[in-house]
Formats: structure tokens, C-alpha cells, sequence
């Protein structure tokens, strides 16, 4: 079952699984998307059914991208330049990372644990998850990013909680990405590790987007990390 949740927070699109959920995962789209991007995901997952997951799709608000030349769009933050650095708006990352974290709370109204909860973000949604999890006040279950960076590494390594120092971490990329270089995805696995985290990595041969070997890696990735926690 799929549906548009609207309201004080973010809008998103939910989908739930045929039994009461037990876990939860947030899943950010990239700039320009919305939250039916990564919707058509869930079934290719192939979770069991023993693992009812509910999957909720926030909507980015909209807003002017610099780099587009000032076009609105969905967006987590402005992107400011395209250079390897990427200049951002850290100000508008912190944001959405509040925007995220409201429906992590909201989540756990709903009866989800918060080491129940699993946060994913593909590209400029990759950005937020990495803060809004690491920075997390309550353990969460997971972290997932996809053809993403770590755009605020500093602020994270100063405002990282303790009690996700250990979170599960997997992180995907496309070794063609020609949006976002696979070298920011090596960049931000070496910041973990420096940090003392441990993610898996996982390279494919695809450009900025998923492939089928992947989505399946995933839902391995998934299963293995909800059902560790449930057990």
C-alpha cells in the first residue's frame, strides 16, 4: 500500500508492508526528484515477509539551486559550485537534517524503535542521511548512502553521537557516476574509517543511478541488518 502523508512535516510517500510494520526505513531521494523515485525499490528488495518494513520516501522542499542557475526544484540544501569540493549551503543541510530527525520522531510515535529505524539517501539525499544519522541522538539501526559524499565530514566528526559509533554502515557507487565522482565516495569511507567506523563498500559499474545486482546487495544488506536487530 502506498500513500502521500502530508501535514506539519515533509510529504512523503509511504509504503507498507502487508503486516503491521517492525522497522522503518527513510529512504532521501536526490536533487530534482521526489519521494516515487526510489518507490518502485521496495518490491525488488524481495524482503521476506517475516520482515515487514515500512519505507517512507520524504518529499525535499523546494527551493533555488545556484548551480542550476537559480532554478527551483526539489532540493535538500543549495548546491553553490560544482567543483570537486562542492560548496554548499550548510545552513540549508542542517535543515533538512531537522526535517529528517522530525520523522525519525515521528516514527518512533508510530511504535518504530529507533534501532529500528534505518536511514538511505541516494546523491544530495546520500548528504543529509550521513548527518542526520551520525549525529543522531538515539541508536538507529542503519545507514545506508548511494553515489553520494559526505559534504559536511567536520561538523559530523564534532557532533557524531556515541551511541551510533557502531551503526551498521553500507555505502554504494558507480564507478562511471559522472554526477557525483566515485573518489567522494572513497573520500567519505575513508572519513569513517578514520572515525572509527566500520562500512562495508560496494562499487558497480554503472553511472549516477542503481542497477539490479545492487538493489538486490541491498535488500541482502537489509535483511541481514534489521533481522540481526530483532533477534
Amino acid at each position: 500500500m502506498t500513500e502521500q502523508i502530508t501535514g506539519q512535516l515533509l510529504s512523503c510517500v509511504e509504503v507498507e508492508p502487508s503486516k503491521p510494520a517492525n522497522a522503518t526505513v527513510i529512504w532521501l531521494h536526490g536533487l530534482g526528484a521526489d519521494g516515487h523515485d526510489f518507490e518502485p525499490v521496495v518490491p525488488a528488495l524481495k524482503l521476506p515477509e517475516s520482515l515487514p518494513v515500512r519505507f517512507v520516501f520524504p518529499n525535499a522542499p523546494h527551493q533555488p539551486v545556484t548551480v542550476n542557475g537559480g532554478m527551483v526544484m526539489p532540493a535538500w540544501y543549495d548546491i553553490l559550485e560544482m567543483s570537486i569540493e562542492r560548496k554548499i549551503d550548510v545552513d540549508g543541510l542542517l535543515k533538512s537534517v531537522q526535517q529528517i530527525e522530525a520523522l525519525i520522531q515521528r516514527e518512533i510515535d508510530r511504535g518504530i524503535a529507533s534501532d529500528r529505524i534505518v536511514l538511505a539517501g541516494f546523491s544530495q539525499g546520500g548528504a543529509v542521511a550521513y548527518h542526520a544519522a551520525l549525529c543522531y541522538p538515539k541508536p538507529l539501526a542503519g545507514l545506508m548512502t548511494l553515489s553520494t559524499y559526505m559534504a559536511t565530514a567536520e561538523l559530523i566528526e564534532q557532533q557524531r553521537s556515541d551511541v551510533n559509533r557502531n551503526i551498521p554502515v553500507v555505502i554504494h557507487h558507480g564507478t562511471a557516476d559522472d554526477v557525483v565522482p566515485i573518489s567522494l565516495g572513497t573520500q567519505a569511507t575513508e572519513k569513517l574509517q578514520q572515525l572509527g567506523y566500520q562500512p562495508q563498500w560496494h562499487s558497480w559499474p554503472i553511472d549516477h543511478g542503481l542497477c539490479l545486482e545492487e538493489v538486490e546487495s541491498i535488500g541482502e544488506w537489509l535483511v541481514r541488518t534489521l533481522e540481526t536487530e530483532i533477534n
